[in-house]
């Protein structure tokens, strides 16, 4: 059976994303992602790339996923799909790089630094 891998990365999260044709499951670590992401908005945003490009009944999609929390998961298996579609069908790189979906999203945490309790909090100043 043919298959089309591809990495997805957002914050700490790294999605390993397997599409195949077939009649449109989704499943995420051995669970179904309506079960694996548990908010709504989360399933839209890993929906995105397979509507804009109208495949979303005819592809099976199975991630490995891990580190970060749901949303940088999220993230990352978006990214995985969208790349994984550009394999697919390099015809549809154009529509995908002009909705930002092939764009991988830089923001990372800021590091904590030494004499603050946090990467920008200060301790409390005291004049006297």
């Amino acid at each position: 059976m043919q298959y089309f891998d591809a990495i997805g990365r957002r914050k700490e999260s790294v999605a390993r994303v397997r599409l195949t044709p077939g009649t449109g499951k989704r499943m995420a670590n051995k669970r179904t992602m309506k079960n694996y992401l548990a908010r709504e908005i989360l399933e839209m945003l890993i929906e995105q790339p397979l509507k804009i490009v109208g495949l979303s009944e005819k592809i099976d999609i199975n991630v490995n996923v891990s580190g970060g929390g749901l949303s940088g998961q999220a993230g990352a298996i978006r990214l995985g799909i969208a790349r994984a579609l550009c394999k697919y069908d390099e015809e549809l790189r154009p529509m995908l790089k002009k909705e930002g979906f092939l764009t991988r999203d830089p923001r990372m945490v800021e590091r904590k630094k030494p004499g603050q309790p946090k990467a920008r909090k200060k301790f409390q100043f005291s004049k006297r």
